[in-house]
């Protein structure tokens, strides 16, 4: 038992003296992960935001602000990630020099505080010039955060971090030169503050290279000296030169073009990133021997200790893992039960189709020992949850043919009530007697539209059907004499279109729930527009209400239930017309989406396919498309 334990402390000695090792070594990489890489991103936004700031300062009417607002979110996003509180940053976490905290904390709060230079900015009350240095000077406290790091580091690896800091400030130097020069298109012209600031950074970035390449990897020097080379590089030193030398006011279109500028300076910019993200990788990857230099004195005692206490785990081992496997096999099993099978077995009774319980969920030979009786007590529950869910589904099954049968007798005295109205209508002379006539053949019509709602809540078809062609303009107006408000809806002169007779009835219908649901959601005293237009795959139909809207969530929810018609919950009766809707749509390759309109209201789009447009004489008269028809619409008008 002795020698064991002073094994086991022998053993723990080298342990935790490598461990203090390696979580030093931890430390510094977390330091690269979570602080170095961030305040790298936080640059990179902040380049991307000085540009679109100091355009938009020089010339606010070259655009509407849009921009420069996501590149700001996406500056606070990055410039987030550094903070862990109200007061503190990442730095604090690291137990890092109280230099390297509070530059980032300057670095943090600069870029925190240009929102308010941001808001200037879109007021139109912020000076390019303003802009561009204050933006600068956030950048430049970024750098000297990266300054700092490199003085808690060891030596070659500090020395390699140098050399990729001023790489890294070049490419900054790189930026300001494209955010002046874009700023000077803006206006139209170089004025003598942007050329002077252009050629600083010029200077700065051709310096910086020029000292930080000698240093570089041999491979990342290397691919310097291709970028130099090549054209772009030429050609953005030559576009430089020119600018440099074209004096105050001359406008940039002249001297370097965007057509020449832009690509060079892309390459360039590109090239550069990437030799620095080369380099990064070479400065990490010499950590990697000092880390398997650790193992190297106390490794030997380590693996000894490691075998002894392995050899005596090795007992329990071989004896628990018999056990797991079972373990692991039945948890794999369970979740294949509820992962796949019975999700896939629904889905498969939700389309019709029959399961045989026995098949799905066999019965298995009997279990031996505990973990086996577990497992067939699953298999039980996968059996009787097979059971309930065909149940379920044949007494679905049962309902909706008894709702079929109820709303096809329902539709039959329909048709037959408005046969007699229509003959009535046709004696009657009495305007009195005839508008009561009118009113009552309209609630019939929609009577019939509720039958035939509930025949496809039942996943049938309903039994209207045309063969011929009938004009869009009569579909939309029968469409209209279904709802109770149709007064109120203002139907737009349509183009001359028509629509084939196999989806004249859906159409009307969907049209009809469309419609109806606009005139409910809407002030009494407002009117609903129905227009309509042509487009490259169809025609498209519009309806506008001018109502108090949806929300951004129920709107999205809306436009997922009409697309998604399998994942509608029936039992949600205020969104049964959504689900009527979704099935008409999907039935004839229809596409419904709900966005808000300008008025504050919901506007509904339907785009018909090309397949449902007939392009040739269709039936006209109202009678052809439907007892209450638009034709019957004026008839009720002029009653």
């Amino acid at each position: 038992m002795v020698p064991v334990v002073s094994l086991l402390a022998l053993w723990a000695y080298a342990a935790v003296t490598t461990a203090q090792d390696i979580a030093r070594l931890r430390q510094s990489q977390r330091v690269d992960t979570e602080l170095r890489t961030p305040v790298a991103a936080a640059v990179t936004a902040l380049q991307a935001e000085r540009t679109a700031a100091v355009r938009y300062a020089a010339a606010p009417n070259a655009g509407n602000g849009g921009d420069l607002k996501d590149l700001g979110a996406r500056t606070d996003r990055a410039v987030a990630r550094l903070r862990l509180g109200r007061d503190s940053t990442v730095a604090d976490s690291q137990e890092l020099p109280a230099g390297v905290s509070r530059r980032l904390d300057v670095f943090v709060t600069g870029a925190e505080h240009l929102r308010t230079l941001r808001t200037a900015v879109l007021g139109r009350t912020a000076a390019w010039d303003e802009s561009y240095t204050r933006y600068t000077k956030a950048i430049d406290a970024a750098f000297a955060v990266d300054g700092a790091l490199t003085g808690v580091q060891q030596a070659d690896v500090a020395s390699d971090a140098r050399v990729l800091l001023e790489f890294s400030r070049a490419d900054e130097a790189l930026a300001q030169e494209d955010t002046l020069l874009d700023s000077a298109r803006t206006s139209g012209s170089l004025r003598a503050e942007s050329l002077r600031l252009f050629g600083a950074a010029v200077a700065t970035r051709r310096a910086l290279t020029e000292t930080a390449v000698t240093d570089l990897p041999s491979a990342q020097r290397a691919a310097w000296r291709d970028l130099a080379a090549g054209g772009p590089y030429r050609a953005l030193r030559a576009a430089e030169d020119r600018l440099l030398t074209a004096g105050p006011g001359t406008r940039p279109a002249d001297a370097a073009s965007r057509a020449a500028w832009g690509p060079a300076h892309a390459r360039v910019r590109d090239g550069m990133r990437t030799i620095a993200a080369a380099t990064r990788s070479v400065v990490a990857g010499r950590s990697d021997p000092v880390a398997r230099g650790l193992f190297s004195s106390a490794g030997a005692v380590v693996l000894l200790g490691l075998a002894a206490v392995a050899a005596s785990l090795a007992i329990s081992v071989r004896i628990g893992r018999a056990l797991v496997s079972e373990l692991v096999n039945l948890r794999n099993d369970a979740l294949e039960i509820a992962r796949r099978k019975l999700p896939e077995a629904m889905r498969r009774l939700r389309a019709g189709e029959e399961i045989d319980v026995q098949a799905e969920a066999p019965t298995g030979p009997p279990a031996e020992d505990e973990t086996g009786q577990v497992a067939e007590a699953l298999a039980t529950v996968h059996r009787a949850a097979l059971s309930a869910a065909v149940e379920r589904a044949e007494l679905a099954d049962g309902i909706s043919g008894v709702f079929v049968n109820l709303a096809r007798r329902s539709q039959v005295l329909v048709h037959r009530q408005l046969g007699l109205l229509d003959s009535m209508e046709r004696r009657s002379e009495d305007p009195d007697e005839l508008s009561d006539l009118f009113r009552l053949d309209h609630l019939t019509t929609r009577m019939r539209r509720h039958a035939e709602s509930l025949i496809i809540l039942s996943g049938a078809a309903p039994g209207r059907a045309w063969r011929m062609p009938v004009s869009l303009t009569n579909v939309v107006r029968a469409a209209v004499s279904e709802i109770e408000d149709y007064a109120r809806v203002e139907v737009r002169p349509f183009p001359d279109v028509d629509v084939v007779g196999a989806a004249v009835a859906d159409l009307t219908h969907l049209m009809a729930e469309l419609v109806e649901n606009a005139a409910q959601f809407s002030p009494p005293h407002t009117r609903v527009r129905v227009t309509g237009e042509p487009v490259g795959n169809g025609y498209a139909l519009e309806v506008e209400d001018r109502g108090l809207g949806m929300g951004a969530d129920s709107l999205a929810e809306a436009n997922r239930r009409i697309e998604q018609s399998e994942a509608l919950d029936l039992f949600d009766s205020d969104r049964l017309g959504l689900f009527v809707v979704s099935r008409l749509a999907s039935r004839h390759g229809i596409k419904v989406h709900l966005r808000t309109s300008p008025y504050g209201g919901t506007t509904a789009v339907v785009l018909l396919p090309t397949a449902l447009l007939h392009h040739g004489s269709a039936e006209r008269s109202a009678r052809h498309a439907g007892h209450a028809g638009p034709g019957r619409e004026q008839e009720r008008a002029h009653a």
